[in-house]
């Protein structure tokens, strides 16, 4: 019997600790696996849905479906909030209990609030977001460093399974060290034992999103605007491959030469080479509180706005 028959894709035990138990590389169990192809309007829906999010990332079901309205989509919210989930989006600013990790997985608590970022690998960043293409959608992972905003890795994916993520975390700790704290959500693939483990194994601590604290992760944010303003949107990849060619000669153009202004107009290279021009803090607004389950929508909408105006 052929060992990659073992692997049950609806079965309690994830799929990346079957493969290791059955000894299948997981590349061959996903080429295996054959994504549902979503209907050219829900196609359409999801592009829309991009545009809007990118553009204002702290709407939510009820204001997309009121902007959706303008352009002319006729939708109502259950279908919105449908293919919202399925596109990992949610407003950045969300009520109370809307985002919530799996339940098995250890969520780990937020450690950078009141930080200073002074030197590179001290904090390292991550998150997915929803790329376009011609005839779907797939997902991006990257992950930066807070100090030069420099993208150390980053892959794409048609699954939103942890497998891509953990591949791009494996190659930033290969290429570029250690770093001492590792910031995510509390997204299923980020709190998997199969990545949270890679970052054990590497004695990094492990900080998560306050649950609500829309700026908690502001400069993979903001990378993302930049990636959709600047390549996506205007080269309009038409496949999986295409984009992956091109995002990679983007990555290389943001690193090495695109001036920042908040690096000095230097680049995210220079500074993560030099250890100067650098840097980020996040105030504590809150001082001594902490992230708890029962924190009011205003409560969670007013934090993320001044730390908006607050970050440098």
């Amino acid at each position: 019997m052929i060992r990659r028959g073992w692997i049950d894709a609806a079965d309690r035990v994830p799929l990346l600790r079957q493969c290791a138990l059955a000894g299948v590389a997981r590349s061959t169990v996903y080429a295996q696996r054959q994504p549902t192809e979503p209907s050219e309007q829900d196609v359409e829906l999801c592009h829309a849905f991009d545009e809007i999010y990118t553009q204002w990332p702290f709407y939510g079901s009820r204001r997309m479906v009121v902007e959706l309205g303008r352009r002319g989509f006729r939708v109502n919210r259950k279908r919105v909030q449908r293919l919202m989930r399925g596109m990992g989006l949610a407003g950045m600013a969300p009520g109370p209990m809307t985002s919530r990790p799996h339940p098995e997985y250890k969520v780990y608590p937020y450690l950078l609030r009141g930080v200073s970022v002074t030197r590179p690998n001290q904090v390292w960043s991550t998150d997915v977001t929803y790329i376009r293409v011609a005839r779907g959608f797939v997902y991006l992972v990257a992950i930066i460093d807070w100090y030069s905003r420099k993208v150390l890795s980053w892959r794409v994916s048609n699954t939103m399974e942890a497998s891509f993520c953990v591949d791009a975390l494996e190659s930033a700790l290969r290429l570029h060290g250690t770093p001492e704290i590792f910031n995510s959500d509390q997204g299923s693939q980020f709190t998997s034992q199969a990545f949270t483990g890679v970052l054990k194994q590497a004695g990094v601590a492990i900080s998560m999103d306050g649950r609500g604290r829309a700026f908690d992760n502001i400069f993979v944010e903001r990378l993302w605007r930049t990636v959709k303003y600047e390549d996506v949107y205007v080269k309009g990849y038409a496949s999986l491959g295409e984009l992956t060619l091109g995002l990679s000669t983007y990555f290389s153009f943001y690193n090495a030469q695109r001036p920042h202004q908040s690096l000095e107009n230097q680049t995210p290279d220079t500074v993560y080479a030099l250890g100067t021009g650098g840097g980020a803090a996040i105030p504590d607004h809150f001082g001594h509180q902490r992230d708890t389950a029962q924190d009011h929508d205003t409560g969670q909408r007013c934090a993320a706005a001044a730390k908006a105006e607050t970050i440098t």
